[in-house]
């Protein structure tokens, strides 16, 4: 059996941890990917949100988000007022959340969020969807 150098290129190439990025404030991979978060998360939330962003990493067509959703003012979420208010009333819930996104073609799709969670619930996204381990705040 041949190898090509190109295909051993390649082969060596995916074996190969990624590195994660940081999109600046502003730019248009961050405003496309947080994007995308709002729509389900205004559904979820039955309001417009904006994000007050945590963490925010890329590699390759992968991204992962952590922060807290606020309303459009900017100020805390009265999330008694939404489906998550039975999880507030017993304090199992954090503000924050957390997604996990796939660009396909020249959209970025949000496979999982998470809105309140009491854990980690991140960790294992990257074995479940494949994804780079180097999005997510493992040891930050």
């Amino acid at each position: 059996m041949r190898i090509t150098a190109a295909a051993l290129l390649v082969l060596t190439a995916s074996a190969l941890p990624q590195t994660a990025t940081v999109p600046k404030s502003g730019s248009a991979v961050r405003k496309a990917i947080l994007d995308s978060l709002r729509k389900p998360v205004e559904k979820d939330l039955g309001q417009k949100v904006v994000f007050q962003i945590d963490t925010i990493r890329v590699a390759g067509n992968w991204a992962f988000v952590s922060g807290k959703p606020r309303s459009a003012s900017g100020k805390s979420i009265d999330y008694r007022k939404t489906s998550y208010r039975d999880a507030v009333d017993s304090g199992a819930f954090d503000d924050w959340i957390c997604a996990l996104f796939k660009k396909q073609g020249k959209q970025w799709k949000v496979l999982r969020y998470a809105i309140g969670a009491t854990d980690v619930v991140w960790d294992g996204w990257d074995k479940e969807f494949k994804a780079p381990r180097a999005i997510f705040p493992y040891g930050t």
